[in-house]
């Protein structure tokens, strides 16, 4: 088992978040279509991990929690990705989009028991299928969530009548600023992307409303 951890000074996620009734899903996919460079079906799996034993932190917060993703599709399956985020940046600091510390690590061989040798127990799990689009620097995940098969620890299939949701984020790590350029620091990359969610929130205006969440 090999993992292979991004740890970069000041790593961010950036986001915006929305959710809508299966009745527009054809007008919101016609939209994002035109508006992106590509388009593919989207099937994940996901298992949420909480420290054994931890108990709240500081001032009420809970601790941080780990999270494995692992891409399913066509019969075939990736590796897994572990991954935890920090409470949200201040909605005073950064009231327009969702901006939260991210850390990520993927993993070769069984991730599961990797966590759970890091202290880690399961939680919960759930499957999600949709679609999933790229924008630039940006990837926007469309989906309904399937709950899982007690007995089979299978997805069941969303019902149609399932709200839709919608996450547009950055698709890696973005720092609080670029490397220094002939002697220059560039424009923040945060700012960046902020400005890039920004620009879809636009263009979904009127058909689907995305918003900051403090997650």
């Amino acid at each position: 088992m090999f993992a292979n951890t991004q740890t970069h000074a000041h790593a961010y996620e950036v986001a915006l978040f929305g959710e809508f009734f299966a009745r527009d899903l054809k007008a919101i996919l016609n939209r994002l279509t035109l508006h992106t460079e590509s388009a593919a079906p989207m099937h994940t799996r996901e298992i949420l991990f909480e420290q054994f034993g931890v108990q709240s932190q500081v001032q009420g917060d809970e601790p941080a929690l780990l999270r494995a993703k692992k891409e399913l599709g066509d019969g075939t399956e990736s590796g897994w990705t572990l991954f935890s985020y920090l409470k949200p940046e201040s909605v005073r600091v950064h009231p327009e989009a969702t901006v939260r510390p991210w850390a990520t690590c993927e993993v070769i061989g069984d991730a599961l028991s990797f966590a759970s040798a890091l202290g880690y127990v399961q939680r919960s799990q759930i499957y999600k299928r949709g679609y999933a689009f790229r924008r630039g620097a940006l990837i926007i995940q469309m989906f309904q969530q399937e709950q899982v098969d007690p007995k089979t620890s299978l997805p069941i299939p969303a019902h149609t009548d399932t709200l839709w949701e919608v996450e547009v984020k950055t698709a890696t790590q973005v720092n609080t600023s670029a490397p220094a350029s002939s002697g220059h620091v560039q424009v923040s990359t945060v700012r960046a992307a902020i400005d890039a969610v920004l620009e879809v929130q636009l263009i979904m205006k009127g058909l689907l409303d995305l918003r900051r969440q403090d997650l």
